[in-house]
């Protein structure tokens, strides 16, 4: 069984939803730790609903703030531990993006998925074996996970924004063109990819314009 995704919520600037983000936080924060985006970005996307759940797991290692799945070099779980808790996490979305769809009446095709560090490695993994695409990702400051396996298990495929720090000290910023590669080499032709300069485990307002951007004019919203 899923468990239900506790989210907070920035309504369409517009009064009318045409479309929503989906922000997905990295380990140890919440969903109000993304949420505070949705202000500068719902200037320009007034017809944006903004939903930031929070992840399904209290986190060991931050005791006010949650978790996707464990990370064993951080929290002392094994790696079976932190596998099984990305599977069960990889449901819970799933389950949350199919009722968001549903409750609000869009088309999967007006949902972007923008996620930072630990939240990005879920977009990654989660959306491209989704039935239908979204019409796109935006992914700060995380890695794909298990990129060996994309080629094969990918399903769908949409529009990709990787934006990282160069002087990020959590997640290297190698992780960007070692993932953009391997959705390359999983059949992506839109990949597009900004390196904050000066930046470290955060995102920078070059970043944020840049991922405006990309939802404006790459995933129409």
């Amino acid at each position: 069984m899923t468990r239900v995704l506790n989210a907070g919520r920035k309504e369409a600037v517009s009064g009318e939803t045409r479309s929503a983000v989906v922000f997905l936080h990295g380990y140890g924060a919440n969903g109000a730790d993304l949420l505070g985006l949705a202000d500068p970005l719902g200037e320009h996307l007034p017809d944006t609903l903004f939903v930031a759940p929070d992840a399904p797991e209290a986190c060991a290692g931050a005791p006010f703030g949650f978790q996707w799945f464990p990370i064993p070099w951080i929290d002392g779980s094994s790696e079976e531990e932190s596998m099984a808790g990305m599977a069960r996490a990889v449901d819970d979305l799933n389950a949350f993006l199919d009722a968001l769809m549903v409750d609000e009446d869009l088309l999967p095709e007006q949902v972007v998925l923008f996620g930072f560090s630990q939240g990005t490695m879920m977009a990654l993994h989660v959306a491209p074996r989704r039935d239908e695409a979204v019409a796109g990702l935006v992914g700060f400051s995380g890695r794909l996970l298990a990129p060996e396996l994309l080629a094969d298990e990918v399903v769908s495929r949409f529009p990709i924004l990787l934006v990282h720090g160069d002087q990020d000290d959590v997640v290297p910023v190698q992780s960007l063109p070692a993932a953009a590669e391997a959705l390359q080499g999983a059949g992506w032709e839109d990949v597009y990819a900004h390196i904050m300069k000066g930046t470290a485990h955060g995102i920078a307002p070059d970043g944020l314009s840049v991922a405006l951007a990309f939802m404006r004019d790459k995933c129409s919203l």
